[in-house]
């Protein structure tokens, strides 16, 4: 039994894709946490927005015009509700509150699930995970997705673009930047990129299409995928 704490940023478009929830991947997605519960493992997962963080935000630019922050807390709040379906499919497993306060919000230590979401305007939730598995001591963190590895280019556009199966902090920086926006489409958010490098947690970025793969990246065994160390 390893009683590990693993961190997951669960994409939001895992969820939420455009044609409405996953069903699907919340049944495959809870049996596998489910499994790897009874080898010992313990999980945060924090969660994106996804399309309903979308379908909100372009709402109401259709009727009014919106600041930054404006964006920001229609994406957090979208964030909140797809961490209460996650928590609810989990019941059984998951600690009942949510955690919206990577900071201060009290993390039991006998809890095998906790669920997290968007905190306050400025941060992804990338970046709440991130201060999570600081918090808790966690050296690994994995970023699900659906992208496959982290490129140079974008893959759809550029189909020979590089990619990377290890790469350093700097290096990911160079594909990434340095600075955070909402909607920011990126592997990894840069603000929590740099929590990462200084708090020594390793990242694994993979797409959550195929579940062998994922359960080997979240028990740290080599998967196919990218994983950003110094």
């Amino acid at each position: 039994m390893t009683n590990e704490w693993v961190v997951v940023s669960l994409g939001g478009s895992l969820i939420v894709p455009p044609e409405g929830i996953a069903t699907d991947f919340l049944k495959r997605f809870s049996e596998l946490l489910h499994t790897l519960i009874n080898e010992g493992y313990r999980f945060v997962l924090v969660t994106g927005g996804g399309a309903t963080a979308r379908s909100y935000q372009e709402a109401a630019r259709d009727v009014t015009e919106l600041s930054a922050e404006d964006l920001d807390w229609l994406g957090i709040h979208s964030t909140r509700l797809n961490a209460h379906l996650i928590r609810t499919v989990l019941r059984d497993i998951a600690y009942p509150r949510i955690i919206t306060n990577p900071q201060d919000d009290i993390l039991p230590d006998d809890a095998l699930v906790l669920v997290g979401a968007g905190w306050k305007p400025g941060w992804s939730t990338d970046y709440d995970a991130a201060m999570l598995a600081q918090r808790l001591g966690a050296k690994r963190m994995v970023n699900l997705s659906n992208i496959e590895y982290v490129h140079a280019e974008d893959p759809h556009e550029h189909p020979n673009a590089k990619r990377w199966e290890r790469m350093s902090w700097h290096e990911l920086r160079g594909v990434i930047g340095n600075e955070w926006s909402p909607g920011l489409h990126a592997p990894f958010d840069p603000i929590a990129a740099k929590l990462c490098e200084t708090a020594g947690i390793e990242v694994a970025i993979l797409s959550a299409d195929d579940f062998e793969n994922v359960g080997k990246a979240l028990r740290g065994q080599p998967f196919k995928g990218t994983v950003v160390k110094d």
